[in-house]
């Protein structure tokens, strides 16, 4: 939370640093992006002669070399399309950009913390300023003492300034679990575990609804301010998005650790290319934030210390969780399960958490050392 002059330092550093890093990457593509050592040679001094400290310079090259092996990386992936795409060749024309407030890396040599009186040193064109405020939470702190570890990087978005610190906290020692809890993640219900527990998706469907509206009627104005009010709702259904997984993701690890359970998580790699859906449902598809959710669950559960294991999701919606009785008919829609061999009737979601659980507590049994003596 800095005050109007050091604010206006770091914004010319972000806008002067982002310059020179897109100058550096036009003579990184003009040679064929060499290694970072050579990309040194060719532009390390031009970067302290327009003012750059030593450290500052040597991050500028950094930031840019990573670009492009982040870039060929998803060439090499093929995230960015087929050889013959527009896509691919739009980004494999032209040097990579950075933003005017894009981050810029800092290490312990630009950049000091002052825990107790929550203030940071920080390295700007104008000079060091010192005494900048930062504002987190007294967990976050706890963390930031305890924990960090590397560079921090300085970004700015909407006019606030943030500083994203890495922190390296060790995983907790995986207790020996007393079951498991299967989690069923869906569309209509986020996420069904076996313990009853049930995060229905109504609320955050009808959020992504308007917010497709609204887009849509900002989009079809075409005048400034309409930019400008799409500008500042871009972000707003993704960080709510985000929100609702963490909460749902914190409820099921709490749970877990409360019951000594272990987690049985889908392995649902792959989900977009395997189904087949028509038109109207593919938005909903795309736009189900399923694998970040997961990702929320795994880190909380390594942090907690909860052993999880990932399953076969393969008939799991088909098959009764009474009896094992498999059998496509015994999904009768959407919530309702009925099996054919046993006749017991339960809600869907939930009968496909119970298998999950079973194959959770089959997968970490087969996984498990042995406990057998060694033969003497």
């Amino acid at each position: 939370m800095p005050e109007a002059e050091p604010a206006a330092a770091l914004r010319c550093t972000l806008r002067t640093v982002n310059v020179l890093a897109c100058w550096v990457s036009r003579v990184a593509f003009a040679r064929g992006v060499p290694r970072e050592y050579e990309l040194r040679r060719h532009t390390y001094a031009h970067l302290k002669a327009e003012g750059l400290g030593a450290q500052a310079a040597q991050h500028v090259i950094k930031k840019v070399r990573d670009a492009y092996t982040t870039l060929h990386a998803n060439l090499r992936a093929g995230n960015l399309g087929k050889p013959t795409s527009r896509r691919r060749v739009k980004a494999q024309s032209k040097p990579v950009a950075f933003r005017p407030e894009a981050a810029q890396p800092y290490d312990d040599r630009c950049l000091s913390w002052q825990y107790d009186q929550q203030t940071v040193s920080i390295w700007t064109t104008a000079g060091r300023i010192k005494n900048v405020r930062f504002v987190c939470s007294a967990g976050a702190l706890k963390t930031l003492r305890d924990y960090r570890k590397g560079e921090a990087d300085l970004i700015e978005r909407d006019g606030v300034f943030y500083l994203i610190a890495t922190c390296d906290v060790p995983e907790a020692e995986p207790y020996e679990p007393d079951g498991f809890i299967g989690v069923d993640l869906g569309i209509v219900n986020i996420a069904t575990t076996s313990t009853g527990y049930q995060a229905a998706g109504r609320g955050l469907g009808r959020h992504r609804k308007r917010q497709l509206a609204l887009r849509a009627k900002l989009q079809k104005k075409l005048t400034k301010s309409a930019k400008r009010r799409l500008k500042e709702r871009s972000r707003r259904e993704t960080r709510h998005v985000k929100n609702t997984n963490h909460i749902i993701a914190k409820t099921i690890v709490t749970e877990a650790e409360r019951t000594a359970h272990g987690i049985a998580l889908e392995e649902l790699k792959g989900i977009r290319r395997r189904v087949r859906l028509r038109k109207p449902q593919r938005v909903t598809l795309h736009s189900w934030a399923f694998a970040q959710l997961a990702d929320f669950i795994v880190y909380k559960a390594k942090r907690a210390g909860v052993p999880l294991v990932h399953v076969d999701p393969a008939y799991t919606s088909q098959m009764c969780a009474e009896c094992g009785h498999v059998d496509k008919r015994n999904r009768v829609n959407q919530g309702l399960f009925i099996c054919r061999g046993c006749g017991v009737v339960a809600h869907a979601d939930r009968n496909g958490s119970h298998n999950i659980a079973a194959r959770g507590a089959a997968v970490w049994n087969a996984g498990r050392e042995s406990r057998v003596p060694a033969t003497p």
